[in-house]
């Protein structure tokens, strides 16, 4: 089938009206007309330092810098001079920068001096250059501007840096077309316009967070960057930035939850996006509960294809364990432990086929080709396909339902047991704000069923250590009944603010030895 048409990404900073707000920095805002402004500035000046410096066709730029005019602007000027883009989570520490540098080769990286500061003369690879931000744009401004680019659709835009579960970040390598269709089919569904306003509080490395970005400026709208210590300042920006759209992982909604949101910040809310792991029944409660008023909207989503699904918020109150159906530019097939695509009623593994598939891992064929293999023969694209590794199933309405990463399932006497019902189990007791389910080896039953569980607000560790067993024992059959739950009070975070799930196991098995 052939694909959508596409733009090439720098493209987005002409898609608003040239007076209208594009984006609203702490101490400044730029119009769609002062976007485009300084994204054609910033690419000149990348395409005069890569001239002067012989870099090759297609060079990498990194940007490590918090939320602010280099970190919005770059994703669309380095692809506009030719180069490619690489966003640094500003979270990361050295060592893991310095992996990503190397790893992708980059000529150039971009940063605040705090940071840059922390790297060592290791860190940094022979014929990478190490530029301070602001230095970075007063020269770029005080310069020429570049026209927007004719980049063709395949041409390669960017490599966001993903953490799985074992080995270090490995680079998806992501397209114009794949980004610009992204930004296409995220404003399309959730329905956004120039009169709408997004709060960009995921990180802009995280291709949910560069989304942010992209599908705002599509619809013509103002994106909101905020860079937030507690969960009360995402609060306070959106009464105060009037904001429409906000977006999140589970753990950040439980975070927002927490707080006391005033009718004037939840009245001009429109709508809630998720993704980055399933929200599951008691959660989408909440924020039904919370924000009546504003459509929900679940997602499913990989790096390696974006965004996959996503659940019509008309359904939610009726089918809030859903992750919904195909995005547009997106087929979803399931694909059964047979080999063969399964239908309602089947569960299996989710294979995302279409024009939103990545271009593979950089420079690593061997993990390429453990992901992304030819598509299903029913597939109507056709192509190259991302094997997720997640099992969903197919109800009987065709829509979605997330079981679990197939790697995460945990085998208990036979069973196959999915962590996420267990999850879903221990938030539905109201005893618990957050929980994590996993399996640990042994001898007799195969797997042992492990939880980590942070007490709910309100509850008090002691009440929810001595209720939870005997909730869980009323709502799971005794196959799935946890048989060790540790306790926190805090739950660790990795850098896309999801909970670090492997580093929780880690942290188990290690007392456990």
């Amino acid at each position: 089938m052939t694909p959508p048409h596409s733009r090439p990404v720098d493209h987005l900073a002409l898609c608003g009206a040239p007076d209208a707000d594009a984006l609203v920095l702490k101490e400044r805002t730029l119009p769609f007309a002062g976007l485009e402004r300084a994204v054609g500035h910033l690419a000149a000046w990348l395409a005069h330092r890569g001239e002067q410096e012989g870099w090759e066709d297609g060079a990498r730029v990194a940007s490590w810098a918090g939320k602010g005019w280099l970190t919005c602007v770059m994703p669309l000027a380095a692809p506009r001079a030719g180069m490619v883009h690489v966003p640094v989570n500003p979270v990361l520490k050295p060592a893991q920068v310095a992996h990503i540098l190397d790893d992708s080769g980059a000529r150039m990286i971009i940063g605040n001096a705090g940071r840059l500061d922390t790297l060592g003369d290791g860190d940094v690879p022979a014929g990478c250059a190490m530029v301070e931000e602001t230095t970075c744009e007063k020269a770029a401004m005080g310069g020429n501007a570049m026209m927007p680019s004719s980049a063709k659709p395949h041409d390669l835009a960017a490599i966001l840096y993903t953490s799985g579960s074992t080995g270090r970040p490995k680079g998806v390598m992501l397209s114009h077309a794949n980004l610009w269709l992204g930004a296409e089919a995220v404003a399309s569904y959730l329905r956004m316009g120039r009169d709408d306003r997004t709060l960009c509080v995921l990180p802009l490395a995280f291709d949910y967070g560069q989304n942010q970005l992209f599908s705002t400026w599509f619809a013509g709208g103002a994106a909101v960057p905020i860079d937030y210590l507690f969960p009360r300042a995402v609060v306070k920006a959106v009464a105060d930035r009037r904001i429409t759209t906000l977006a999140g992982v589970p753990p950040l909604w439980v975070q927002l939850l927490e707080q006391e949101w005033t009718a004037e910040a939840r009245a001009t809310l429109r709508r809630l996006t998720n993704s980055g792991g399933a929200l599951g029944e008691p959660l989408v409660r909440a924020l039904r509960a919370r924000f009546p008023d504003a459509r929900l909207y679940p997602m499913y989503g990989l790096t390696e294809a974006f965004r996959s699904t996503f659940l019509d918020p008309d359904v939610v109150d009726v089918k809030p364990t859903s992750i919904g159906r195909a995005i547009p530019h997106a087929e979803i097939i399931v694909m059964r432990d047979d080999g063969t695509p399964g239908g309602p009623g089947d569960e299996g593994e989710l294979v995302h086929a279409g024009p939103l598939v990545a271009q593979g891992y950089w420079r690593d064929p061997a993990r390429t080709a453990e992901r992304f293999r030819p598509a299903p023969a029913k597939s109507r694209y056709g192509g190259m396909a991302v094997w997720s590794g997640d099992r969903v199933r197919m109800g009987e309405d065709g829509l979605l339902y997330f079981v679990g990463r197939r790697d995460a399932m945990i085998k208990s006497f036979g069973q196959r047991i999915s962590p996420q019902e267990i999850e879903d189990a221990a938030l539905g007791t109201d005893l618990v704000a957050e929980a994590v389910a996993f399996g640990l080896p042994d001898a007799r039953a195969g797997q042992t069923i492990h939880m980590v569980a942070r007490a709910a607000p309100g509850v008090g560790s002691d009440r929810a250590q001595a209720e939870l067993p005997k909730a869980l024992s009323r709502a799971l059959p005794s196959f799935m009944q946890p048989a060790h739950i540790h306790w926190r009070d805090e739950m660790p975070r990795g850098a896309t603010g999801k909970l670090d799930r492997a580093g929780l196991i880690h942290a188990i098995e290690s007392a456990a030895r």
